[in-house]
């Protein structure tokens, strides 16, 4: 009997330290007010606008590269509308197009609602840092599943966004995606 508590005992702390883990010291952890009043301020109307390049990565739920990417899109504003148009190429020659209309609220927060996004996708802007939180159906070819996204988009200087993003079904992490933006013209 004792070997049988020792084991469930075991097995609780496992869990609580996993669940810990999770809260405090894992992507999922951060919050939009953990960077409130750190600068450059990071405004999507501003830094997403115009023709920006991106290149990217996208790796499997085991930490390999799946997928490399390069993109084009073109953010058009009026006022706190405004969208986001992507062209994405793939490695494997695949072309994925998409379209974000977004909406800015007088607190940061984000609205976004896209084709391949059932719903909408809601976020924050605070300091350096943009946060989008989503559900996204992949293409047939890709399984048509629906995921769920979380982006976090970290504004680093002269224009540049860092972007790293997880997608789960069913809580488990399934793929990330890392990539950077920058104005068009910076070369």
């Amino acid at each position: 009997m004792d070997i049988a508590l020792t084991f469930l005992f075991g097995v609780a702390v496992a869990a609580v330290v996993v669940a810990l883990r999770v809260r405090f010291l894992s992507f999922r952890a951060q919050s939009p007010a953990d960077y409130d009043g750190l600068s450059p301020q990071f405004d999507i109307r501003r830094h997403l606008s115009g023709p920006i390049r991106c290149e990217g990565v996208i790796y499997g739920p085991f930490g390999k590269v799946t997928s490399r990417f390069t993109a084009r899109m073109q953010g058009d504003w009026s006022g706190d509308t405004g969208v986001l148009s992507e062209r994405f190429l793939y490695d494997n020659g695949d072309i994925q197009e998409r379209a974000w209309h977004l909406r800015i609220g007088n607190d940061g927060a984000i609205h976004a609602t896209a084709d391949d996004v059932p719903g909408a996708g809601e976020g924050w802007q605070k300091g350096p840092t943009v946060l989008l939180s989503y559900p996204i159906r992949l293409p047939p070819e890709a399984g048509g599943h629906t995921l769920t996204a979380t982006d976090w988009m970290y504004l680093i200087g002269d224009g540049v966004i860092i972007n790293r993003s997880q997608f789960r079904k069913f809580g488990i992490k399934v793929a990330e995606l890392v990539a950077t933006m920058r104005p068009e013209d910076r070369g």
